[in-house]
């Protein structure tokens, strides 16, 4: 294996862009322990609430919106693109980096460009499909390109020669065994041991349209001896849950310890992120999967692989209200058997080594410069 002195980071805005950032820094510390690590970041997104408890130096640089199509006009933009290409250079410079990992976001195109003027080594690592317009534009200045899922190439074109390898996963998540933390689990949410557990999450920002639905189901969920783990999601307004339900029903705000909660499940309702379907996946975790409606319908492709694996359920965001909850998802909850089936299906699908194998992809750039 390469030595690596310094590696630059970019992603932000969101949760599915700094997640594998962050898994992948960890993996790049494990193998080289002295390496210096600097995430850029711009000023608002999620980044600046995630990056500095990890420890990780996290600068700061301007970033704006780019529109959704990609064309080189974009580098006409004199004064904006200028300015952010110029910040992330002098970055570049100062921690003297050996090469650029982009995750997307707004963010990662200074740090293409900067990174292309020096002829240093680009990285970038997409999840989506479509990909994102962050990383469409860098795709002009390297071939270095990994996907986090086998049916990317298949489905895009300018992905066909990219490299599989999967999504990095943080470390708890990675190294943790189901079975074996589920007793610590239930305790820490006060759930009951010999009844199934529904695991609802819309992902960091939350899901309206699940929320609102699940806690209307909640009666008729709870008496049929299903219990709930509900996080509301950090952006997300509360919502009223009925008192004197017969079994638990946990809300929490948000959980940073996500370990816990796919130890916890037996069935998970959720959205379609890449980052969600990457986790369900490598644990194994049976999945009810609404994509989020309002997009270019990555979600639904990202999850529409596992479903047709076996893996998951797809339903559509207008579909999902209590009635529907009754008639799929409490029958499914107490089918044990059918759940087993579901969770090995996700199991073979997903995969653990996505920062391993994204670390060799990268070792390989920096080696052939």
């Amino acid at each position: 294996m390469g030595l690596l002195r310094s590696v630059v980071l970019a992603g932000g805005g969101t949760g599915g862009h700094i997640y594998p950032l962050l898994a992948f820094a960890d993996a790049v510390k494990r193998h080289f322990p002295e390496v210096r690590i600097t995430a850029l970041g711009s000023p608002k997104g999620m980044e600046n609430e995630l990056i500095p408890p990890t420890g990780y130096d996290l600068r700061i640089i301007p970033a704006f919106q780019l529109p959704r199509s990609v064309n080189m006009n974009l580098l006409r933009t004199p004064d904006r693109m200028y300015k952010s290409a110029h910040a992330a250079g002098k970055i570049i410079d100062e921690v003297q980096a050996d090469v650029v990992v982009g995750f997307g976001g707004y963010v990662s195109v200074p740090a293409y460009l900067a990174a292309w003027k020096r002829d240093l080594p680009i990285v970038i690592h997409e999840v989506n499909v479509p990909p994102g317009v962050a990383n469409r534009m860098g795709m002009r200045f390297t071939k270095n390109v990994a996907v986090g899922f086998p049916s990317q190439p298949q489905l895009v074109e300018s992905l066909r020669d990219a490299r599989v390898v999967g999504v990095p996963l943080r470390t708890k998540l990675t190294h943790m065994d189901r079975a074996a933390l589920r007793p610590q689990a239930l305790y820490q949410f006060g759930l009951r041991p010999d009844l199934p557990v529904l695991f609802v999450s819309g992902g960091s920002s939350g899901a309206r349209t699940i929320n609102l639905a699940v806690a209307a189901a909640a009666k008729r969920i709870t008496h049929a001896g299903i219990q709930v783990l509900h996080v509301q999601g950090g952006r997300n307004d509360p919502f009223e849950v009925p008192g004197d339900l017969p079994v638990p029903y946990v809300v929490l705000p948000y959980l940073s310890e996500m370990q816990l909660g796919y130890a916890a499940a037996d069935l998970m309702l959720c959205r379609g992120g890449a980052i969600t379907v990457a986790e369900t996946t490598a644990l194994g975790v049976p999945a009810v999967y609404v994509p989020y409606p309002h997009s270019n319908q990555e979600q639904k492709r990202n999850a529409l692989p596992v479903v047709e694996a076996g893996g998951g359920i797809l339903v559509d965001d207008s579909e999902i209200s209590p009635e529907w909850i009754e008639q799929h998802i409490i029958p499914l909850a107490r089918d044990r058997q059918r759940l087993e089936m579901m969770g090995a299906a996700a199991s073979r699908y997903g995969r653990r080594d996505g920062d391993e194998a994204l670390l060799e992809f990268v070792l390989e750039a920096v080696a052939a410069r």
